[in-house]
């Protein structure tokens, strides 16, 4: 994908958040996590949200929680408000992480995505998971 066709990132550094952002090669984004807070949760959906208006295409993101011991309801919560929203069909996510507790969460927040949907694929290698990405969408299962 070429800069012309990408979607602004629309990312300001800010300390006080603690996630940041990156976009990808093939155009999607890479979240890295450092903490779960409140603030960073609230920053986080706002920032997720406002990226799924006119979501056309497909678009593969990737979760780095591997910082993250383990994710509050609140995380949950706001998880699976993101991961309702119709424009997540155009949305394959890799979340890499370390804890099993953060596993998990991640599932459940997997099984009670709808159906036709975000498409989530758990690891614990960074390379598998962009193996995983970089798949023709009809090997995806």
């Amino acid at each position: 994908m070429s800069d012309v066709d990408m979607k602004p990132l629309n990312w300001n550094e800010d300390p006080s958040v603690g996630y940041t952002v990156e976009r990808r090669p093939d155009g999607g984004m890479q979240y890295k996590f450092r903490d779960v807070s409140h603030t960073t949760l609230e920053h986080w959906r706002r920032f997720s949200m406002d990226h799924l208006i006119d979501s056309d295409r497909l678009t593969t993101n990737l979760y780095d929680l591997r910082q993250i011991d383990e994710l509050p309801e609140e995380a949950i919560t706001y998880a699976l408000e993101v991961s309702s929203d119709p424009s997540t069909r155009n949305i394959r996510l890799a979340v890499v992480l370390a804890s099993e507790q953060v596993r998990q969460a991640v599932e459940e927040i997997a099984a009670l995505t709808p159906p036709g949907g975000l498409r989530i694929g758990i690891f614990t290698d960074l390379d598998e998971a962009e193996a995983w990405l970089a798949r023709p969408l009809t090997q995806v299962a």
